[in-house]
């Protein structure tokens, strides 16, 4: 067989690859680029990439990511014969400041039998999306006023953290990224902090307890802290929210250190507050920090009981503050929807304890409006399901676990919604993760016909976006991984 027709039947290989592939000649001439390698440069066809690799740079420039000390050209490794892999490059032109990609690249160098090269291949893979969607993450996560920390559970070190977090702390990013948990310790001080390692190094769900952050300066700082199981890329992580109750915890210290104290304290103190007769849970007292965050004032609230005078609107609140008073000793925040007098509901965390004020028995209700904490958080889950949803960079498994923080307590129901054989096998297959095309080949089924069924599915759902369709999925029992019957 000759050297020609050799070729001939290489180019018929490879033409078809989602690869790019670009074929060079010893002498540096560029041989023939498959359709995948001309897209993605932008061109229209193989003869724009130029004639060979000095026409090439003319054109194209080539700069590494993230390597401080970059080796040379990679056309010209290429050259050499060095075979390498995964270089990541930006591919610029200075014809078109629009044009921009990123590329992984490795070589392929194909040897005759005296050891010579006889074929030299540059191998290209558009990776533009998923440093996108690396570059928009990075931009909210950060910018996110929730304070947040993600920690690698492979070697348990926090690979990133927010400016919330450094805010609240103190602690400058680079004391963190790249430090174990151990060394800066998100769980410090943690009321169950033996369930919290062991929830950590399982990868499952952190539950919400208090904590006593050390900071840098040889303080603490009082916060609630929660992990919250995810994936970046392939890598399993745990995301670690915080809410600072340093507020809270130095007024409930000041209120118990002198009863002589007990009413400037309670009136200053910038935690909203009730004052609770422990026999009927009638209010005695309430602080101007109450009035000003719940629009209440003493005229509304005194001699009546919480859920008397509206704050408790809600079922579930009304149960969870009856269980509360019900308790003893102190009793730690639990998270409920509170209502303002005007009627919007806010987001708080209700701690009671019982004083003693001469022979009587109160109790002290610290109401702390969380409305912003968890308005943040949700923007962060939105903001990372919202990328994921752009590209397949990301696992099916971080919008499971998205979904099931966003509506909690849904999964296993069923569908609401009365579905058709064809428009069930239509969600399953689209929950499993495939496109249109894969499904149209799965069913046998020509495109047409399956865009025709998605869409009706789409209109009976009411939803708008694959990433609705798949979340919608989740809630209703069509897990990621399942097949069509």
């Amino acid at each position: 067989m000759t050297e020609a027709v050799e070729r001939s039947e290489l180019r018929q290989i490879v033409a078809g690859l989602t690869e790019g592939v670009i074929l060079v000649e010893g002498d540096g001439r560029i041989l023939w680029a498959n359709d995948a390698a001309v897209a993605m440069h932008g061109a229209e066809s193989a003869d724009a990439l130029g004639a060979s690799i000095d026409g090439y740079r003319q054109i194209y420039r080539m700069r590494y990511r993230d390597v401080a000390s970059p080796p040379d050209h990679p056309m010209d490794r290429l050259m050499a014969g060095e075979s390498f892999r995964d270089e990541i490059v930006d591919v610029t032109s200075p014809r078109d400041a629009d044009l921009a990609f990123v590329h992984s690249l490795r070589s392929l160098v194909v040897r005759d039998a005296g050891g010579a090269p006889s074929c030299l291949a540059l191998i290209l893979q558009n990776v533009t999306p998923q440093f996108e969607a690396e570059e928009r993450f990075e931009r909210t996560f950060g910018a996110n006023p929730a304070p947040a920390v993600i920690c690698r559970l492979s070697d348990l070190r926090h690979v990133k953290v927010n400016s919330g977090f450094l805010e609240m702390t103190g602690y400058l990013r680079d004391d963190v990224v790249g430090r174990s948990v151990y060394e800066i310790d998100v769980l410090a001080g943690a009321r169950n902090r033996d369930l919290a390692i062991e929830r950590l190094k399982a990868g499952r769900t952190i539950p919400q307890m208090e904590a006593s952050l050390n900071l840098p300066d040889g303080g603490s700082r009082f916060v609630i802290v929660a992990g919250q199981p995810i994936e970046m890329g392939e890598e399993p992580c745990m995301l670690f929210t915080f809410a600072d109750l340093e507020l809270r915890r130095k007024a409930e210290i000041a209120l118990r250190q002198s009863e002589e104290r007990f009413e400037t304290a309670f009136r200053l103190n910038p935690v909203p507050t009730l004052l609770l007769r422990a026999s009927d849970q009638a209010v005695t007292g309430i602080n101007a920090a109450f009035t000003r965050v719940f629009g209440y004032g003493e005229d509304a609230v005194i001699g009546r009981t919480p859920q008397g005078f509206g704050l408790l609107r809600r079922d579930a609140a009304r149960e969870h503050f009856a269980a509360l008073v019900a308790r003893p000793g102190p009793t730690e925040g639990f998270e409920t929807c509170l209502n303002h007098q005007d009627g919007e509901e806010l987001d708080s965390l209700v701690s009671a304890e019982r004083v003693a004020i001469g022979d009587a028995e109160f109790l002290l209700v610290v109401l702390q409006d969380i409305t912003d904490r968890k308005r943040g958080e949700r923007e962060l889950f939105a903001a990372i399901e919202t990328v994921m949803a752009d590209t397949s960079w990301f696992s099916h498994g971080l919008i499971e676990k998205l979904a099931s923080l966003r509506h909690p307590g849904r999964r296993g129901e069923g569908p609401a919604v009365r579905l058709t054989f064809r428009e069930r096998q239509m969600l399953e297959l689209i929950c499993s993760g495939l496109s249109d095309e894969a499904i149209s080949r799965r069913l046998g089924l020509s495109r047409n016909t399956v865009r025709n069924h998605t869409a009706a599915l789409y209109r009976k759902l009411g939803l708008h976006k694959r990433s609705e369709v798949i979340i919608w999925g989740r809630d209703n029992g069509f897990p990621s991984g399942g097949t069509a019957g």
